[in-house]
């Protein structure tokens, strides 16, 4: 049986309930009280940069990117990555979340922020960031605020607070 390769596009609206329900298996309930959750609520992920993952007529992904601020900076925060389990330890959430850095760094974006798995994303291009140098809103493990640099020295520049963009 052939496998069929993954086409990565931007999600589109008929989608969402698919995309919840990804998530819903990937987090449970309690994704609603993080941080990097209450950062996104109520803000419309950038519709360029969300991307989906389809493998044949199936969902096999999804990544949301939303923009944020770091200080007065405008920046992009990562995340939910979410993979259905039938395509897990495939490399699908690396590749979605390649195809929406390359497609940020097309759009002039300056850096990237998540709160994640260093081992996980570090090959993809993101950092440790220093607690006093990008300051989240509420409890996060610092070790997990990581940051991509879009733009060379786009990172010198990025210090502040996280905020939403509402």
């Amino acid at each position: 049986m052939k496998t069929l390769a993954p086409v990565f596009r931007p999600e589109t609206a008929a989608e969402q309930p698919a995309i919840e329900a990804l998530h819903e298996h990937a987090f449970g309930p309690g994704r609603f009280a993080r941080t990097a959750f209450r950062l996104r609520e109520g803000v419309a992920p950038d519709s360029d940069l969300s991307l989906v993952a389809m493998v044949g007529d199936r969902l096999g992904g999804s990544v949301k990117i939303t923009p944020i601020l770091i200080g007065e900076a405008p920046s992009l925060l990562l995340g939910p990555l979410a993979v259905d389990p039938d395509y897990g330890s495939r490399g699908l959430g690396r590749a979605l979340v390649r195809a929406a850095v390359e497609k940020a760094k097309t759009l002039g974006h300056r850096t990237m922020l998540l709160v994640g798995d260093a081992p996980y994303y570090g090959p993809l291009g993101f950092h440790h960031v220093k607690p006093d140098v990008v300051i989240m809103p509420g409890p996060v493990d610092p070790a997990r605020v990581l940051l991509c640099e879009l733009a060379e020295g786009a990172a010198a520049d990025t210090r502040g607070r996280v905020k939403s963009i509402r």
